[in-house]
């Protein structure tokens, strides 16, 4: 038998390039359409594409353009999106394995997504088909998306459970900083570019290397305050706790 496990509160999943590998989807998505605008994608534009919200991309592609309207733009990116979804957008490595083993111990888990709702329910009809989500969360669905704190702090709020006993596993720079400043320990498995450092963030290079007994672990170091109890009750399982 192994060691008693502590066991995440709950976990908060990215969508894009973290379970769903879309991110690159989603550039070459954006590329086609700078290209038609005259612009060529490059370094300087990641920062702008990705992990961002439709919107944030369309007002770059327009302020870098010069085209009139951001709005109609955002429009464009998102419809040429969801063809590319619907064509297939394959689960990243290890996603599935993690998903089981969340299901398997009981353990609650909820997408949180910079995604507008569309992207999000056509991704989640598709590729993820079938995971028993307690409830996904769009752009569409908070003030203010990510790297805003909102998205976590609403997903925190819809689970009962304070943000401190979450674990967000994003893939972004912009989303471990909403994760980060939601004040959630952060699990970040990079997917396109680097995510800097903090002392909130635990990074893996693969979701293959991620079980529930990783996830708990992080947890327990991201719980700064001694008035916080650092652990649920604790379960003992044999292996290594995923399925």
């Amino acid at each position: 038998m192994s060691p008693a496990m502590t066991l995440p509160e709950a976990v908060l999943f990215d969508m894009d390039g973290t379970l769903v590998d879309t991110e690159r989807l989603w550039w070459e998505v954006t590329e086609a359409v700078g290209t038609a605008l005259g612009h060529t994608l490059g370094p300087a534009d990641t920062p702008h594409v990705v992990g961002r919200a439709v919107q944030d991309t369309a007002a770059h592609l327009a302020d870098v353009t010069g085209a009139a309207l951001a709005e109609d733009l955002a429009a464009t990116l998102e419809e040429a999106f969801l063809r590319r979804v619907r064509a297939g957008a394959p689960l990243r490595p290890g996603a599935a394995r993690l998903l089981a083993a969340l299901t398997t111990h009981g353990i609650p888990f909820a997408l949180v997504s910079a995604s507008p709702r569309s992207v999000v329910d056509t991704v989640v009809a598709g590729a993820l088909a079938q995971v028993p989500f307690a409830f996904t969360l769009s752009a569409d669905d908070t003030a203010r998306t990510k790297p805003h704190p909102d998205p976590y702090e609403a997903a925190a709020a819809r689970l009962g459970i304070i943000t401190a006993r979450c674990v967000a596993v994003e893939d972004s720079p912009d989303g471990a900083a909403s994760a980060d400043a939601a004040g959630c320990a952060v699990l970040v498995v990079p997917s396109l570019i680097p995510v800097p450092p903090s002392p909130r963030r635990t990074f893996l290079s693969c979701l293959t290397d991620v079980d529930v007994a990783t996830l708990g672990r992080i947890t327990d170091t991201a719980l700064p305050d001694p008035g916080v109890s650092r652990k649920r009750p604790c379960l003992t399982f044999g292996g290594d706790g995923a399925s």
